[in-house]
């Protein structure tokens, strides 16, 4: 295969992962099967990895493959599967004649970034990885700038098909988005596509802890690219087309820990100088740093060693604003995510489920899960509830920070727990009825009982039955109270399980003009 060849293959395999990866993440008709998703995230090797280190399993090392292929071939996974270095890729041929190639050395401050890294995973925060992982943050960008936008344009569309009575585009649900989330995600566009602009790859080869992680076990690898002193002309081509600054001409050398085997050197270089070379063959001539050796090593250890619907209008008129705060116990964690502990270890906050969310009830936190949890998505009752029967986030998870469940094991999955508050209650501050929790709740874990009232009203008022609480929020998000919920639900750290819904008689209608809000 001709040089040229191969680098056109490179980019034909670098734009169909990225095609792909934005397909999961924009599939707003929720048209891809749960089988696709997981074959094409296989490969993504933070995720990955931390299914494999919490599960083991052979459905969850795609990351050894990874691993296997750089010491194969180098950084096949920087080229052409991480849609992030295919994002920089586009943003640097963009910016064409703007970008400054030359040959960087290696300094410390990769090693010093993925040290860090590592030692706070070890110490049990995840955060930072979580915001330098490649895919995680590609998926941020995608799920919290691109999708909001895709959304309008779809739904601006929808409306002017309407007005000809046309109706082949359906509207979809706003996308909830939060500052933080959004923040992050612009931030990361920014600085991740000014570097590309102006120095290729230099985000790979400096900041992310997957490329100094897969760069250290390249400089070991089987085939690899080499410069022949006698066919080069020093005519300095390959070095304007390396886009990770790896070829040291004045060396004659190329930095086989930080190039990203884009093959743009192949391709340029006029007198096939640039070429394959068996590096094991002349293993005993290589000089490896041992303190990188000690690094990678140690690294791995330590790595292994872990084992829609809007805010909706009140129907029914309050005489004054509610006074008790909720004052919440917890965050609820997603169906699925077994414990809050567990669900914070594996999460690297892709905000992939916060995308294929059909009633956007997952939405990315604050500080609720602490400082290490940033971005890390919650259910949030105030914008929406969770969907009795819906299993899609656990379909999709590429982490396993979400565990499959069949329908069935949802419905009896205990996420939290339903706290009524009886002096934020309409029916008992003004003697009205409501009812909108217990219509609303799937397992009927809220019932209407009668209320005795100095007015001699038929009233009905909440009444829980811990047994049956499940925690998706329905009550919750149906109660018409403001500024506090006269419902809530206090998070598990654990998630239980709840007794089977009983068969009961129907239940009165209190209100059968009220239109309540799902």
């Amino acid at each position: 295969m001709k040089p040229g060849h191969l680098k056109t293959v490179r980019v034909a395999l670098s734009l169909v992962f990225f095609g792909l990866t934005a397909l999961v993440f924009l599939d707003l008709a929720s048209v891809i099967p749960p089988w696709f998703t997981g074959g094409i995230l296989y490969l993504q090797f933070i995720p990955s990895l931390l299914a494999f280190m919490h599960g083991a399993a052979l459905g969850a090392a795609g990351w050894l493959f990874v691993v296997a292929l750089t010491v194969l071939f180098g950084r096949v996974y920087c080229s052409t599967v991480c849609p992030l270095g295919t994002l920089q890729d586009a943003i640097g041929f963009t910016a064409g004649k703007r970008r400054r190639f030359h040959f960087r050395p290696a300094g410390t401050l990769r090693y010093a970034i993925a040290a860090v890294t590592a030692l706070l995973l070890v110490g049990g925060s995840g955060l930072l990885l979580n915001l330098l992982d490649p895919f995680s943050a590609f998926g941020r960008i995608l799920a919290d700038l691109v999708r909001p936008a895709v959304i309008v344009i779809n739904n601006v569309t929808a409306a002017a098909f309407e007005q000809f009575g046309q109706y082949a585009v359906s509207r979809k649900q706003w996308a909830v988005l939060t500052p933080l989330a959004v923040g992050v995600a612009a931030t990361t566009l920014v600085v991740v596509g000014w570097l590309a602009a102006r120095r290729g790859r230099l985000y790979c080869n400096t900041v992310c802890p997957v490329g100094t992680l897969l760069g250290l076990v390249s400089r070991i690898s089987w085939l690899g690219l080499g410069i022949d002193h006698d066919r080069c002309t020093k005519c300095g081509r390959c070095v304007r087309a390396c886009k990770a600054g790896c070829i040291d001409l004045a060396r004659m050398r190329l930095d086989a820990g930080r190039c990203v085997a884009c093959y743009n050197c192949l391709a340029a270089c006029p007198e096939g100088a640039v070429h394959f070379e068996n590096r094991w063959r002349r293993a005993s001539a290589v000089q490896v740093d041992q303190g990188r050796r000690d690094f990678l090593l140690h690294s791995g250890v330590s790595l292994l060693g872990l084992a829609g619907l809007a805010e909706n209008n009140a129907t029914v008129l309050q005489s004054r604003p509610t006074t008790v705060p909720e004052a919440v116990t917890g965050p609820v964690s997603p169906p699925g995510s077994i414990s809050i502990e567990r669900f914070t270890s594996l999460c690297t906050a892709c905000h992939l489920c916060v995308s294929v969310c059909p009633s956007r009830v997952l939405s990315p936190s604050l500080l609720e899960f602490g400082p290490s949890g940033m971005m890390q998505p919650r259910l949030d009752f105030r914008a929406s509830y969770c969907n009795f029967e819906c299993t899609l986030c656990s379909q999709v998870c590429p982490t396993g920070a979400i565990q499959l469940l069949t329908v069935e094991g949802k419905k009896r999955t205990q996420l939290g727990v339903t706290r009524f508050i009886k002096e934020n209650c309409v029916v008992f501050t003004d003697n009205t009825n409501c009812g909108a929790c217990s219509e609303h709740c799937p397992t009927k874990a809220v019932r209407m009982v009668p209320h005795p009232n100095p007015l001699n009203r038929a009233l009905f008022i909440p009444e829980v039955h811990a047994d049956y609480y499940i925690g998706c929020g329905a009550c919750e998000h149906a109660c018409p109270t403001r500024p506090f919920k006269a419902i809530c639900v206090d998070g598990n750290p654990v998630h239980a399980r709840s007794k089977k819904p009983e068969p009961t008689a129907p239940e009165i209608k209190i209100n059968d003009t009220e239109d309540f809000p799902f």
